[in-house]
């Protein structure tokens, strides 16, 4: 009995290591690992606090400093590094960008609390540019490793734990500041350590074999040259390319040779794309409004702090930072996961739903800025925030219809890019010292403003096209018709005629 118990437990065992071995070799542990370095690099305790951190007596720097000279720097880098780091990541196939993105995210919070200065701020908002672009190896990693089939399903779960990490770091502050928990300085202690369990999370990150450019598996360079051929083949060519990826769970295999592109080859087919994807219109309609409200957008988040300093300049209002960001977030991420049970045409109806709930977004911004009321702003923001991540959202899911991955990522960057182009000219023009270093109240005008330009352009667009809809459909209907239905319709005496 005791022999057979014995060969009972070692079976056992060796069940249970080849299912380790399987989930190891698979697409499960690495997104686990993904997870986790995107749960602890995204809990950020003093985010919220941040604009009192700068003016309180830790720094002792001025709001206009802050304002004018130091979150601009922000700006002018990231779209400085942005398309190298987006080449850099795809070439070196993304897990050094990865590590280097944690790096480079503790050695901006280490400067954060241990340098004085505006100078010393400037340099660490630099840094901070190279962790906003290195983003973009977060989400690529992804497809590297797993399967088409599981991509959607992984996407999820990452940008799930992000959006989490993002609550629960806001959730965290908020509690540490209105209980007097720990100081602005011990707060950014705890961050490192959170930032050294990513860093040490990422280093232990399986290393892909390909990625979306310049290290792509042969079978997917043959599919990318059907899509050159002909766009309207690109469904049948992706469901070969997903029923040739094989039974096994890892997105790679030793029968699915790499085939390595130099620079000049990428770019070219980068172009190539470029210009195939903004020739139909109804993506391009979508692609601006993508970029002109994420311009938008970013000018908001970078300074509402600013505005809730200014609405409410008693030290009280920091108590409450946190716990907006952590429900302006639960509400977004509630939002954007209501849009998926949703039976819209969003191709008939998108474009006045861009308009009405930019015009909505042009009102929270006016009544944020003009209210002396600190809990109407911060609602002002709550609803704001949520109708931007509502109709993101919407365009994401509309763009990517019909688009293959490494398209889509084109799409993505070129987007994000031009938003960054018309924040750095606004920046320049409206919030730099150098510039005409506006108020925080005039900038918020103009912001309120800049989206209800968004919301007339879009309202117009989108009755424009309902119309046009409508009026194709009745053109439709009369022509398909029978001649003897029309007969009948104007002739009432045939139609006695044939009951009697």
């Amino acid at each position: 009995m005791k022999l057979c118990g014995d060969t009972g437990d070692s079976l056992f065992g060796s069940v249970r290591l080849e299912a380790l071995k399987r989930w190891r070799a698979g697409w499960g542990y690495p997104t686990t690992l993904l997870c986790i370095y995107g749960f602890f690099s995204t809990v950020k305790p003093t985010e919220p606090f941040l604009i009192p951190y700068l003016t309180g007596p830790d720094k002792n720097l001025t709001v206009e400093e802050v304002t004018n000279e130091i979150f601009p720097v922000w700006t002018y880098s990231y779209l400085a590094v942005l398309v190298p780091v987006f080449l850099l990541t795809d070439w070196l196939r993304y897990k050094p960008v990865m590590v280097f993105q944690c790096i480079n995210l503790f050695v901006t919070t280490a400067m954060l609390l241990w340098l004085q200065g505006v100078a010393a701020m400037q340099a660490m908002q630099f840094a901070y540019a190279v962790v906003t672009a290195s983003e973009v190896a977060y989400f690529s990693y992804i497809y590297s490793i797993a399967e088409l089939k599981h991509y959607r399903k992984a996407t999820s779960y990452c940008r799930s734990v992000q959006l989490l990490g993002y609550t629960v770091g806001s959730v965290l502050g908020q509690l540490l500041v209105s209980f007097n928990l720990m100081s602005y300085n011990n707060i950014l202690v705890l961050t490192l350590v959170l930032i050294s369990i990513a860093l040490v999370t990422s280093l232990f990150l399986p290393m892909p074999q390909r990625s979306m450019f310049f290290h792509r598996s042969q079978e997917r360079h043959e599919t990318g040259n059907v899509e050159e051929q002909d766009a309207q083949e690109l469904p049948e060519a992706l469901g070969r390319e997903d029923m040739c990826a094989g039974d096994g769970e890892m997105a790679e295999s030793p029968e699915e040779p790499v085939r390595t592109r130099s620079c000049s080859q990428v770019l070219i087919q980068l172009w190539r794309d470029f210009l195939q994807c903004y020739s139909t219109r109804e993506l391009l309609y979508w692609s601006v409004w993508w970029a002109l409200a994420t311009c938008g957008y970013n000018q908001t988040v970078n300074y509402v702090q600013v505005l809730w300093q200014h609405v409410e300049p008693s030290q009280n209002f920091t108590v409450y930072n946190g716990g907006v960001e952590a429900v302006s977030n639960l509400f977004g991420a509630a939002t954007a996961y209501g849009i998926g049970f949703t039976q819209v045409d969003w191709a008939q109806w998108g474009e006045l739903a861009l308009g009405s709930f930019s015009g909505l977004g042009a009102a929270a911004l006016f009544t944020m800025t003009f209210t002396a009321n600190i809990w109407a702003c911060y609602a002002g923001y709550i609803v704001f925030k949520c109708l931007y991540i509502l109709l993101i959202t919407i365009a994401m899911f509309q763009i990517a219809t019909d688009l293959s991955m490494e398209r889509y990522a084109l799409i993505f960057g070129a987007n994000n890019f031009g938003a960054l182009v018309l924040q750095t000219i606004i920046t320049s023009v409206v919030v730099d010292g150098r510039g005409l270093g506006l108020g925080i109240i005039p900038q918020f005008i103009i912001y309120g403003s800049y989206f209800s330009a968004i919301a007339v352009i879009f309202f117009l667009r989108g009755v424009y096209t309902i119309m046009r809809v409508r009026q194709s459909h009745r053109d439709s209907t009369t022509a398909e018709q029978p001649p003897s239905l029309k007969d009948s319709d104007t002739c009432p005496e045939q139609r006695l005629s044939r009951r009697n």
